[in-house]
């Protein structure tokens, strides 16, 4: 492996990253973000490939794919940065701050969740062209709506791919770290449907669906439930007006657990809650739910993290293996045979108006991808 760091052009890096922030690319609204890659991607003799998943969606743009084939032996590895942010990040524009941080304007989020990984790849495969350096070939990812539940790379097309491993670069602390392990994530949504009837002459005939609910909630354990596992009713939406009896309410919640059929087990605790509460007043439940994530865990022997630990060390970086308790699009990538961890990019205080990055961190993460390019 050569260390690359010393070559990184941190201004070059530091410029790309603020461009892209300036593009605004919410969730399903990436059609100026997949364009611009576009050009980049094709700047570095990379055909870029889009997808239909905005036909599946009805989104703007599709998943983005491209290969670049290299000199040194070994199958693909595969690198993958998702292109949307979260809200507020409409307008948002990069600060640099006398510190050496990248701030938003503090009205939006700054989008290093995921643009500090996609500036990293860009900056890593200019490198190594520049330079001529020997790498292996590889295979890159970026997908569309990570933020709404790994929605675009959980259509993505995995037989064209040919990687079996994979490098996510989504994890908000140092660079130099990695996550081994990420939960199933269960979303549910309860309509509990009453009858409504005058609440001042008549409540007698009517059925309190908020009241069905709130049994139902109330004998539900919520917030941790072992040291894997959490429950939670986040949204809860019903009635009319103050002297009409309540005929429906609808509740929305999620579960995320380490162990998947623990959290199934959860889903039907839930749903056995409502409908039990239902029953018992006469009225009617309905139950809907997503799998978005599937428990994943990668052991620290893998080939995939042995490589990581490796390319740290060469590169003087700090390694910390870790686990989330969010998720990523390597819950995809697991989901469908690939092995992969999930990298720190160098973002901070992610889905807040106080997000960060730094120029040091940033060029660590590019680093290491041009590190991981050129380990045989």
């Amino acid at each position: 492996m050569i260390n690359i760091l010393p070559y990184i052009n941190r201004r070059r890096l530091v410029e790309e990253f603020c461009e892209l922030v300036a593009i605004d690319s919410i969730s399903f609204h990436e059609r100026r973000m997949a364009d611009t890659l576009k050009e980049k991607l094709n700047t570095l003799g990379i055909e870029a490939v889009e997808d239909n998943a905005a036909e599946v969606y009805h989104s703007e743009a599709g998943n983005l794919y491209g290969c670049l084939q290299g000199t040194l032996q070994g199958p693909p590895l595969l690198f993958s940065a998702h292109m949307d942010t979260v809200e507020p990040g409409e307008g948002k524009r990069a600060i640099l701050q006398e510190d050496g941080r990248i701030t938003s304007a503090g009205d939006t989020v700054l989008g290093s969740d995921d643009l500090a990984g996609v500036a990293a790849i860009f900056e890593a495969l200019r490198v190594l062209r520049e330079r001529q350096i020997p790498h292996r070939s590889v295979e890159i990812l970026f997908p569309i709506a990570e933020e709404a539940y790994t929605r675009g790379s959980s259509v993505f097309d995995y037989g064209r791919l040919q990687a079996k491993e994979a490098y996510v670069l989504d994890l908000s602390g140092p660079v130099g770290g990695a996550s081994l392990q990420e939960p199933t994530l269960i979303s549910f949504v309860v309509h509990v449907r009453g009858k409504a009837s005058h609440a001042g002459f008549a409540p007698e005939e009517g059925i309190h669906a908020i009241a069905v609910a709130s049994k139902a909630i109330a004998g539900l354990r919520q917030g941790k439930i072992g040291d894997d596992t959490t429950v939670n009713i986040g949204k809860i939406e019903g009635g009319k007006a103050t002297n009409i009896v309540p005929d429906l309410v609808t509740v929305e919640g999620e579960i995320r657990s380490y162990d998947h059929e623990k959290a199934k087990d959860q889903f039907r605790q839930i749903r056995t809650a409502f409908e039990e509460a239902a029953e018992e007043a006469g009225a009617e439940t309905q139950i809907q739910y997503d799998i978005y994530l599937t428990a994943y865990k990668v052991d620290a022997s893998e080939p995939v993290v042995r490589r990581f630990e490796r390319v740290c060390t060469g590169l003087d970086i700090s390694c910390q293996l870790t686990k989330t308790f969010g998720g990523s699009d390597n819950n995809s990538f697991l989901r469908n045979g690939i092995r992969g961890i999930v990298l720190a990019c160098g973002m901070n205080q992610v889905h807040t108006c106080l997000e960060y990055t730094m120029e040091e961190e940033l060029a660590k993460c590019a680093a290491i991808v041009a590190g991981l390019l050129t380990e045989e």
